[in-house]
């Protein structure tokens, strides 16, 4: 039983990665580097294995990362693109909505939800190569999102 001075449960922590289910590894690198501008933070093989530690992340980004995991069995194939039933699965920040908006756009990225300023920021959703609805999102000032 916890004490009245004994620290909260979650003191110091953070997310650190978010694995996303992918069917291929290279696509996937391929999408999120050279599509949306991500940085390649690591893609070391494990050959014991038969597979590769990849994980991504916005450039400049000092929050959480995403580990791109490729699918081992039919059941992990059949989340591919779909890792939220249904409902956006991830939050892109920006500082700069139009400007990733369009560059988005022009590298054909597919928007499911046209650009709409909310009490909290500026929003539309995309979805990913595989599917995965993501919010692309400038909040406001002092919006908690």
């Amino acid at each position: 039983m916890a004490g009245a001075n004994d620290p909260p449960v979650g003191a110091g922590q953070t997310i650190g990665l978010v694995a996303l289910v992918v069917r291929d590894y290279d696509e996937a690198i391929h999408f999120y580097v050279d599509v949306l501008g991500f940085a390649l933070i690591e893609d070391t093989a494990i050959p014991a294995q038969a597979k590769r530690w990849i994980v991504v992340a916005p450039r400049g980004s000092i929050g959480s990362r995403l580990l791109l995991a490729r699918a081992v069995d039919d059941e992990q194939a059949s989340c591919i693109g779909n890792q939220a039933g249904g409902r956006v699965f991830l939050f892109l920040h920006t500082d700069d909505f139009w400007r990733d908006y369009h560059a988005y756009r022009a590298k054909g990225v597919i928007f499911v939800r046209e650009p709409k300023a909310q009490n909290y920021g500026t929003v539309a959703v995309f979805k990913d190569l595989y599917g995965n609805l993501w919010d692309l999102l400038q909040p406001n000032a002092g919006a908690q999102t």
